[in-house]
């Protein structure tokens, strides 16, 4: 039975019987037969049941037996006299030796020592046996005696605790177990007061200092208060001599009070002392936490997770950080969280984490069952601390609209093999109408199909659920259902087992009730005997669905294993019918379902074993079917309190006579909105909530409902309606307590408001004093009863040169503060100094980025003479002492000053001086650091003139609090002459408003925002600032309709006249009058007029002008008091200018009906000085067209333009003076013509060529340096040259006179100036000047130094390479590439040569030198002609000629190829002849143009590679060849400068060269010299 032992008592000696010995046993035994404990059965008769023996571990028993013979049923619970269950009975049959006999071994040994027992044995045994027996009973009786005492003891002590655990003998007045004693301590040393109280209910512990409730939060850091296990502690911390003083704590229950005192006493210590003592070591009670090794850990919860809202379905994570001191590496604390103080376990809806500094618990799957107050638990060696937030769950949005809220807490009261009771709670939210019930599901466990266990739904929030298999597990749920729709699922509920519970019980064990008592007894089942009938039976639960009944089984113990039928009847009847037919139930409890509804019946149980069908119980009371538990009444009045910002405190009455009541609903509304939101989604069973997660500021209503399994009552009254906002609090203490005066026998004191007015203005301060003789304070007597609302006062009736020190609290609606900290020591005598006493009571407001405004009260004490001014000293709040700076060099006499020039974010801090005849007085106390801020939101008071002139100063706080005021001031005073402003209060805003502003309201006007972070402006009213004011309100009085335009005119189409203006804003009772002359017009067929309100655009039209229409034309406005005029003036020539211009207007329209130009002919000048004549046209069509003429002379025809506007043009490519005269466009198709002409003459012509002047003057290149052989050129290149532009060199900005030496000239597109044979005269700086009838433009070159240098030298340098070039030898022309010749005849070949000296010449056959002879005839004639002639062909003269000219310029050669055939056949190539002189001739088939074909570019190119000064010459070439590409990538046509003949001559060769195809690339020019002889041309293929 071991196993059955609870874990908790498992390590109770005293619940361990293995300790004891068989003789303590035995006195058990012995006691429990005569205990008070004992069942109403006597002990004999337990004795004489056979086999029956009854052992406790706690000395408690059941011996209950039946009277009769037969062995009777064991009931299993144990009562004490008073009838009350203190254990269970557990029987237990045989098995075990120990009890084969009936007897323990304890109780044999007993027998044996008997009377009987013994006088037997003295028959046999000898005296000394004798005395050794009756010896060893002597310290057998001396042992059990006094364990039997010790026994009787703990016995006792169990008594008393269990009837403690009964709650009416439990409950006793408090009780100081241990009492708090008095303390001695050194000031700045800490004192812990400790006492320990018991009482029933918990008392709740008050601490109190001189009968002054102490508060830890109004003095954060000098007072903590600690409750654990009914041990209270106050601490002190750094003592002070206000410290001195009587403490009490009292303790209070429902059964009475109890008061504890103790006194404390500080002393100061005359040497310096430490002011970082150690304090007291924490005193270690039983019943506290005991430290281990001798440290002490300090726990800290921080980062604390708040309060939290949630949704169903969602996931949430609570999180703390946890700062355990000293921070040991394997030390690990116990964490635990809890959810309305039940302890959490890990689960599938509950992941607990721990990572070693900070404790998360994560709600993985949030349902309303997780609503709650969880709290964190972190214990160490040395303690706990625990922390505490609530968490909200709203429901799910529901799948259909309207539907209501799911169910929750879904459980299984009861558990049978054939049925299990469900039992779950309403939801809060019905969705708008009534849940018409609900609908249990069913679904087995290790499956996920899900039955529907009920048909209809059912109101009652309990249901047995049938049809279940035996032995098997389920889980359930449960939906609400609604005439909208079915609400979502609830929760699951916990698995449990279709079983007996009686098989229940065996499979778990036995286990011990919570009184921790377990009775064990033995029994054998008696057989054949039949049972007896069941008693105590009744209806333990009826509805109109089922009914359960429950009994006691039989009295006897022993039967054989007892099952049970029910029967039923009908009230007023005698017929009985068995329920359960088939299969008799095993457990003493039964559900019967399909019963009558209103019908009232009775039931009876029999039981029955093996051996029959004993006799029925008694029938029960006659019970209607239906539900027996009413739905509860509606709770009573609801009380809402403030809280917090955001939360509210509703309490109310509970529901009288609820009966197994659920908890309470609470629903909150704004008030006015009539939508009411649920406060919490999980009924509470208590009639106190606090309701978070309201809007600040707003008003609520309340009203609650309570819940039973029957249903929801109705509601509560609505509370009375309550805003949320903080609750108040008595305010914190003054601080900074100074003298400001100081008389014979009085002293006038200041102090500074407390840092906390606790959520209420304050209502004034109370002053306490006290004597201080020789260091040692005397009692406190109160200055002053009633309350002073300044923060100064004077202390009167002291005694002079006496010391005092003074103390003061203040007071708000919540209450009286606590004192503040006695102040210095001050002696009271009278001062007799000149100047005058500190300022006091500085304030600062306005702070701004870079100024603020401070603010303070002059002196009490003014000395000799009154004050005239003040001084303000600044410094930075870190700065050294020695930083003060002052603010002012001359003395101030306002009691307020704007400080500026400050530095954005520093911290300042500020002192006050005054001065009177005598001098400077003493520094004031100085301000608490400020730093120069403009705060978030803030804004500043603006001045406003409404419609009716009034004036007024308005200012608003964003950030106001509901306790906020405006407080408006004039010169930092308070305004007591209302006469002369009204002030008004709005929500978030104010204003003041002057009635009869003059010069008595210039000042400054400033207002400050109570219960803010110091939300303050202020304006200056100056003089100058009124008058302007004035102004302003005299025109909002008088006011005048104001017009953003003036009346003007314009024309419209068809040369319509529009008068119009356009008023800012006029109402819709706004009217115009129209007039004329100081005539009224209005509306008819020659005035239009139309006023349109929403854009105040007012017009009047006419369709045209007359000369009747000249006049005054005048627009009148009203609406309401304002007014308004604008006129306008249409006389003389302004008059005829717009009616001219409307005429025109007129045409025009008319003019554009058909085809006509919207642009008229222009020209343009294009970068190519490309002259485009152009217009625009519109409304054209297919049939429409456009003719072109110069001089009345049709020059172009544009038909079928087919588009409807569009752009005609006329391209004049290269303009000349034939191209001026009057062009003319003219347009026409059957709708109409219209005519568009352009003058090109004279001017027009004129400024035409100087926008083409400008163009190719643009279009020109940077004036660029050239060297030739003849001298230096300058030249530039334009895009196009025009013959009639005009161009100007100058040099040395004067213009050149030309010469043979200096000539310009034009080559293409090229403009040059040469200086022929330049010498150092010539340099200078050049210029090209281009006209184009405006500024001209100008190209200049600087023509010097090096540059200079460079040409000049290059010159020399061509010069010398022209000669050469003249003089070298050369072969001009004559020779065929080819000859062909027939045998026999004779071939002459003439080439001309040149040169100078004469060249030599060379001839020569295949690469060797021929000479003259008779067959082959060379000669050279008058140095210019060479001849080739052979007199008689043959065969062997075929061969490649070469003729080879010779002088000191260079050398040259000329090749020809001779083919002699012996026909005339045609080769396909070109043939040539000779005559009978032998000179070359064509034949009949040499085309004609061959004829025509000069020498190839190849040949030449042999001859130019042949010369050996051919360098020279290609130099020339190259350059020249530059020059080209130079102008060519400038944009410019190529154009080489003028040379001489034979450089013409390359030139061109070298240009053909490079512009013929590539078919005709190898063809060249002949020179031009060779036209003195006939000459031969040759082609080749």
């Amino acid at each position: 039975m071991s196993g059955s032992i609870p874990f908790y008592q498992k390590h109770h000696l005293h619940y361990d019987r293995g300790y004891r010995s068989k003789e303590t046993q035995s006195k058990v035994s012995q006691y429990q037969a005569s205990s008070r404990y004992s069942a109403s059965g006597s002990a004999s008769a337990a004795t004489r049941s056979r086999g029956l023996n009854v052992s406790s571990h706690s000395g408690l028993e059941e011996s209950r037996v039946s009277p009769s013979p037969k062995r009777a049923k064991p009931t299993y619970l144990a009562v004490d006299k008073d009838n009350q269950i203190i254990g269970y009975v557990v029987p237990i049959f045989r098995g075990s030796q120990e009890f084969a006999t009936g007897l323990s071994d304890t109780e044999e040994a007993r027998v044996r020592d008997t009377a009987a027992y013994m006088a037997r044995r003295d028959l046999f045994t000898s005296g000394l046996e004798m005395e050794r027996s009756e010896l060893i009973s002597r310290k057998e009786t001396m042992r059990e005696s006094a364990e039997r005492i010790t026994l009787n003891k703990r016995i006792h002590e169990h008594e008393e605790h269990f009837k403690r655990m009964n709650e009416d003998s439990l409950m006793h007045a408090p009780e100081f177990v241990i009492k708090p004693r008095s303390h001695t301590v050194w000031e700045k040393q800490c004192v812990r007061l400790h006492c320990t109280v018991s009482g029933w209910p918990d008392p709740r512990v008050v601490w109190y200092k001189n009968n002054v409730v102490l508060d830890p939060l109004a003095n954060p850091g000098k007072y903590k208060i600690e409750s654990r296990y009914s041990v209270h502690s106050l601490e002190i911390n750094k003592c002070d001599f206000d410290d001195t003083a009587q403490y009490r704590v009292s303790a209070m229950n429902s059964q009475g009070e109890l008061s504890a005192f103790a006194s404390v006493v500080v002393k100061r210590f005359k040497g310096e002392m430490d002011e970082f003592l150690p304090a007291p070591r924490r005193a270690i009670t039983e019943v506290g936490p005991v430290s281990e090794y001798g440290i002490t850990f300090q726990t800290h919860i921080v980062d604390k997770f708040g309060v939290s809202f949630g949704r169903e379905g969602e996931t949430m994570s609570l999180g703390c950080t946890v700062i355990i001191y000293p921070a040991l590496h394997r030390y690990q604390p116990e964490v635990e969280w809890y959810r309305d103080d039940v302890l959490l376990s890990p689960s599938k809806w509950t992941h607990m984490h721990w990572s070693g500094d900070r404790a998360t618990l994560t709600l993985t799957h949030l349902n309303k069952e997780d609503e709650g107050l969880y709290t964190l638990r972190v214990t160490t060696k040395s303690g706990y601390e625990t922390y505490s937030a609530y968490v909200f769950v709203r429901d799910a949005d529901a799948e259909v609209e309207g539907a209501p809220a799911a169910p929750l807490d879904v459980r299984c009261l009861d558990a049978n093999k054939d049925y299990i009771i469900v039992a779950w709670k309403q939801p809060a939210v019905d969705g708008g109408s009534s849940i018409l019930g609900y609908f249990v599901d069913r679904c087995e466990v290790g499956t996920t199909h899900w039955i529907q266990c009920n048909d209809t739904p059912v109101k009652f929030a309990r249901f047995p659920v049938t049809g279940l298999v035996e032995g098997r597990s389920y889980i359930f749920r449960v939906r609400a259902v609604n005439k909208s729709g079915i609400s979502r699922p609830s929760r699951v509920s916990e698995p449990v087992a279709a079983m007996d519970p009686a098989d229940r019980a065996r499979m778990r064990g036995t286990s011990a009730p919570w009184t921790g008592q377990i009775i064990v007894t033995e029994e054998e089942p008696a057989e054949g005997i039949v049972p007896s009938k069941p008693c105590d039976l009744q209806v333990t639960e009826a509805t109109k669905n089922y009914v359960v009944l429950s009994w006691k089984p039989p009295g006897e113990k022993g039967l054989e294993g007892v099952m049970y039928y029910v029967e039923k009847c009908v009230s007023d009847t005698d017929s009985w019918q068995r329920v359960n037919t088939e299969i008799p139930v095993k457990s003493p409890r039964f559900a019967l379902f399909d019963l009558a509804e209103g019908k009232a019946y009775r039931f009876r149980v029999r039981c029955c074993n093996s051996a029959g069908v004993g006799e029925p119980s008694d029938p029960t009371e006659a019970t209607t079917v239906g539900d027996k538990l009413d739905i509860p009444s509606a709770p009573g009045k609801v009380i809402p309190t403030r809280n917090t910002d955001t939360s509210v405190v509703v309490s109310w009455e509970a529901s009288c006579d609820a009966k197994e009541l659920v908890g309470y609903y609470i629903e909150g509304s704004i008030v006015g909105s009539n939508v009411w939101e649920p406060c919490n989604n999980k009924p509470v069973n208590v009639t106190r909530f606090i309701c978070h997660g309201l809007i600040t500021g707003e008003k609520y209503v309340f009203r609650v409902r309570a819940v039973n399994a029957a249903g929801i009552s109705q509601f509560s009254q609505e509370s009375e309606a309550v805003e949320v906002k903080a609750a108040i609090a008595s305010p914190t203490p003054p601080y900074g307590i100074t003298v400001l005066e100081c008389v014979r026998d009085s002293m006038v004191l200041a102090w500074k408001q407390p840092t906390f007015i606790g959520g209420a203005d304050i209502t004034g301060y109370f002053v306490d004093y006290r004597e201080v003789i020789d260091g040692v304070p005397g009692k406190w007597h109160e200055a002053n009863i009633k309350a002073v609302s300044e923060r100064a006062y004077r202390v009167s009736d002291l005694k002079e040169n006496k010391k005092y020190q003074f103390q003061v609290r203040a007071a708000n609606m919540a209450g009286v503060g606590i004192p503040s900290l006695p102040s210095n020591t001050f002696l009271c005598e009278e001062w007799t100094i000149a100047v005058p006493g500190p300022p006091h009571d500085l304030q600062i407001r306005e702070a701004r980025n870079d100024s603020l405004v401070l603010l303070w009260k002059p002196p009490v004490y003014q000395g000799r003479d009154p004050v005239n001014g003040f001084y303000v000293d600044i410094k930075e709040a870190d700065a050294p002492e020695e930083a003060w700076r002052g603010v002012n060099t001359k003395a101030l006499e306002k009691t307020y000053t704007k400080i500026k020039d400050l530095k954005e974010g520093e911290k300042y801090v500020f002192r006050v001086r005054a001065q009177n005849k005598a001098g400077v007085g003493k520094v004031s106390d100085v301000t608490e650091p400020v730093p120069a801020l403009t705060k978030p939101g803030t804004k500043e008071i603006v001045v406003d003139v409404d419609d009716d002139g009034v004036i007024s100063l308005n200012f608003e706080c964003g950030n106001m609090t509901p306790d906020s005021k405006f407080v408006w001031s004039k010169n930092y005073e308070d305004i007591t002459d209302t006469s002369r402003l009204t002030t008004e209060t709005k929500g978030t805003k104010s204003k003041v408003v002057f009635n009869r502003p003059g010069e008595e309201d210039i000042g400054v006007y400033s207002c400050l925002v109570t219960h803010t972070d110091g939300a303050s402006s202020s304006y200056t009213l100056s003089e100058e600032e009124l008058k302007r004011l004035l102004e302003v309100s005299h025109d909002h009085k008088f006011p005048i309709i104001p017009l953003k335009s003036d009346l003007a005119v314009e024309l419209l189409e068809k040369g319509r006249v529009r008068f119009w203006l356009q008023a800012e804003k006029m109402s819709n009772n706004g009217k115009v009058d129209y007039v004329f002359n100081n005539n009224v017009v209005s509306q008819g067929e020659k005035y239009k007029m139309n006023f349109d309100k929403n854009t105040g655009v007012i017009e009047m039209t006419l369709e045209s002008l007359t000369p009747a229409d000249e006049g005054t034309y005048t627009f009148q406005l009203q609406d309401g008091k304002a007014t308004n005029q604008s006129s306008l003036v249409l006389i003389g020539d302004v008059f005829k200018q717009l009616q001219k211009e409307s005429e025109f207007q007129r045409k025009e329209y008319f003019r554009k009906q058909g085809p006509h130009f919207i642009e008229y002919l222009s020209w343009e000048v294009t970068p190519e000085c490309c002259v485009v004549l152009k217009c625009k046209v519109g409304n054209m069509k297919k049939e429409t067209s456009a003719l072109w003429q110069k001089d009345r002379q049709q020059i172009k025809v544009d038909e079928h333009l087919g588009f409807a506007e569009g752009v005609l043009k006329l391209e004049i490519a290269q303009i000349s003076k034939k191209d001026a005269g009057v062009y003319e466009v003219i347009l026409k198709d059957d709708r109409g013509q219209d005519t568009s002409t352009l003058n090109l003459t004279d001017q027009g012509f004129k400024d035409l060529m100087n926008e083409v002047f400008s163009v190719i003057a643009n279009s020109s290149t940077p004036l660029k340096i050239t060297s030739t052989d003849e001298g230096i050129r300058l030249y530039t290149f334009v895009s196009y040259y025009n013959d009639l532009l005009q161009v100007t060199w100058h040099y040395k900005d004067s213009a050149i006179a030309f010469s043979d030496r200096i000539k310009s000239g034009v080559v293409g597109e090229q403009l040059w100036l040469q200086i022929t044979e330049p010498t150092e005269k010539d340099m200078g700086k050049y210029a090209i000047e281009f006209y184009d009838g405006k500024g001209g433009l100008r190209r200049t070159v600087d023509l010097s130094g090096q540059a200079f240098d460079d040409a000049f030298a290059e010159f020399q340098r061509l010069k010398a390479a022209a000669i050469a070039e003249r003089n070298r030898a050369r072969v001009a022309g004559g020779l065929p590439d080819v000859v062909t010749i027939q045998e026999g005849k004779a071939l002459n070949l003439t080439c001309n040569i040149s040169g100078n000296p004469v060249p030599e010449v060379t001839w020569l056959k295949n690469d060797k030198e021929i000479t003259s002879d008779e067959h082959c005839i060379l000669k050279f004639e008058s140095g210019k002609f060479a001849s080739f002639t052979i007199t008689g062909v043959n065969t062997s003269d075929s061969g490649k000629y070469s003729i080879l000219v010779k002088n000191k310029y260079g050398t040259e050669s000329g090749d020809f190829t001779v083919e002699v055939t012996e026909g005339t056949p045609d080769l396909g190539v070109t043939s040539y002849w000779t005559d009978e002189e032998g000179n070359v001739v064509f034949g009949s088939n040499t085309p004609k143009e061959k004829m025509k074909t000069t020498l190839t570019g190849t040949k030449m190119q042999k001859r130019k590679e042949s010369v050996s000064k051919a360098s020279t010459v290609k130099n020339v070439e190259d350059r020249e060849q530059g020059k080209k590409s130079e102008a060519q990538n400038e944009g410019d046509p190529a154009e080489v400068p003028a040379l001489d003949s034979d450089q013409t001559k390359e030139a061109k060769v070298d240009l053909i060269n490079q512009t013929l195809p590539v078919d005709q690339s190898e063809a060249s020019e002949q020179p031009a010299d060779s036209a003195e002889k006939p000459e031969a041309v040759a082609e080749t293929t």
